[in-house]
């Protein structure tokens, strides 16, 4: 592997001259090897896909997923095309206008129809309907290929884990659902007063530990079908059974405001009853009029909970909004609630943070607490049209802010965590110092249980026992702190990646 690496250098090395003192560190030579390809997309590629990457906390199951594999599995399953919706439906599919999805890579207009419609592939670059915005052609996907992600749980969650190995990413906080939560809508049914949280808790207790006991049945099978796709208990584990996965149980935002209830309220009881899941979100188009209508009615929902399971973490999508996508006044307080209202400790997107009431004093409490930021380049890039020096990325960390790089729905946009990198580069000018704070603060940050590795902020100094990495008194340290052990093991890479740049 050494070699192989060292052979992919020499595409950007030039030629051998003195380079500096011979105090010179692994570390410092990798960021002049860095600064010298920054103009270079092609090489920032090669160098930025073999960095470790640390953490992908904001990474959605299904979004994940390309719309090759979706027509893949709609083809296993004996579904259909509808060629006037461009969906995955059910059969018969002789019925007029519908094709078998079997067979549609032989006929290759339909194939590139199908995958620009389960994708934004190409919206950047200008291709497909001008007159369909971004978002609209984004949120649209998931309607569209939906269908055929029945029963594919196992190996959506394979593909996720696969494409974060190949980026070198080694822990992923995996937003999903539950299609138990359907009953605990069920339950709450019709509610008069949506804002009478203590009743509508009251109402959903009696359901709550059997739900929560299928919706942890229902990962038992997808995480076994998973490992059986990638022969994680075979003697040749895939790559991708090395990258740790937890989870955020994410609530619609879209629904009738006691189905969101009910929604979050059993995602909360989910992640105090399972490790695996170690967080709460909330997803679906932020500018959608009942998304806005109840925003802050949500954010207090969030509260009541988050005070009845305090150890549950909060990472809420807020401020993936921009001006002309809604009037100014709902630019003004999304991620100020998520924040001081709901108590989150991440933000996903935050990309309206600039328009928010005293932004100053928003982003200096956010840099106070370490309130950290999910920063999605491509997505904000097709969604909201917000890239390059638009995008509020160098605000957060010129205020201090901690940010992370994270992919998103990297499927839909036609993406990857390498891509991500490579547009902090191109696009934000952050140079080797920068992502390599972004890595580890992507564990840093993360809601894996126990201590950290570092005293404060990641990179800095060392918990005491652990200053001798090999002490037994800091192994054992590690072993009972799986964030820690996570970010011991970072280092360990990062200091290969970086040795390997001689």
């Amino acid at each position: 592997m050494r070699k192989a690496v060292l052979v992919a250098i020499s595409l950007w090395a030039t030629p051998a001259v003195a380079s500096g003192p011979p105090a010179a560190t692994d570390e410092a030579r990798t960021a002049a090897t860095l600064d010298r390809i920054a103009d270079s997309p092609p090489r920032l590629r090669i160098f930025l896909a073999q960095m470790p990457k640390g953490g992908d906390l904001h990474n959605h199951n299904g979004g994940s997923i390309y719309a090759e594999d979706f027509l893949r599995w709609a083809a296993a399953g004996g579904l259909c095309i509808a060629t006037d919706s461009w969906r995955v439906v059910d059969p018969p599919c002789d019925a007029p206008n519908r094709v078998p999805a079997a067979g549609l890579e032989r006929d290759y207009p339909r194939y590139s129809r199908a995958i620009d419609a389960f994708s934004t592939r190409g919206f950047e670059s200008g291709v497909g309907d001008r007159s369909v915005s971004g978002y609209d052609r984004f949120f649209a996907t998931f309607d569209a290929f939906s269908a055929a992600s029945r029963g594919n749980n196992g190996a959506s969650l394979a593909l996720t884990r696969e494409q974060a190995a190949a980026d070198h990413v080694s822990y992923i906080e995996l937003g999903a659902g539950s299609h138990t939560s359907v009953a605990a809508v069920a339950a709450l049914g019709s509610v008069a007063d949506a804002s009478d949280f203590a009743a509508m808790a009251a109402r959903l207790a009696p359901m709550l530990p059997g739900a929560v006991a299928k919706v942890r049945a229902e990962l038992d099978e997808t995480e076994a079908k998973a490992a059986a796709i990638d022969g994680c208990r075979s003697a040749t584990p895939a790559p991708a059974c090395g990258v740790e996965t937890r989870y955020l149980y994410t609530a619609i935002r879209t629904l009738p405001a006691a189905a969101v209830f009910a929604q979050l309220a059993l995602g909360f009881a989910v992640a105090e009853a399972d490790p695996r899941f170690v967080g709460i979100n909330i997803a679906a188009p932020e500018h959608d009029p009942v998304a806005v209508r109840d925003y802050a009615l949500h954010m207090r929902m969030i509260a009541f909970l988050k005070a009845r399971h305090p150890s549950v973490g909060l990472s809420l999508h807020a401020g993936e909004l921009t001006m002309g996508l809604v009037p100014p006044r709902d630019l003004a307080f999304h991620i100020r609630d998520a924040v001081a209202v709901a108590g989150a400790r991440r933000i996903g997107h935050g990309v309206d943070i600039a328009y928010e009431t005293d932004a100053t004093a928003l982003l200096a409490r956010m840099a106070r607490e370490r309130v950290a930021v999910e920063i999605n380049l491509t997505s904000n890039a097709v969604i909201l049209g917000v890239k390059g020096r638009d995008h509020p990325l160098s605000l957060y960390r010129a205020a201090g802010v901690p940010v992370v790089l994270s992919t998103d729905d990297e499927g839909v946009s036609r993406s990857d965590m390498t891509n991500e990198y490579v547009r902090a580069v191109t696009e934000q000018h952050l140079r080797y110092a920068d992502l390599k704070q972004i890595v580890r603060d992507g564990l840093q940050y993360s809601f894996l249980p126990g201590a950290s590795l570092w005293r404060d902020r990641a990179g800095c100094a060392r918990v005491t026992v652990c200053g001798v990495a090999t002490s037994p008194g800091c192994a054992t340290f590690l072993a009972a702190n799986p964030k820690a052990a996570k970010q011991a093991a970072l280092e360990r890479d990062l200091a290969v990646f970086e040795a390997v740049r001689r």
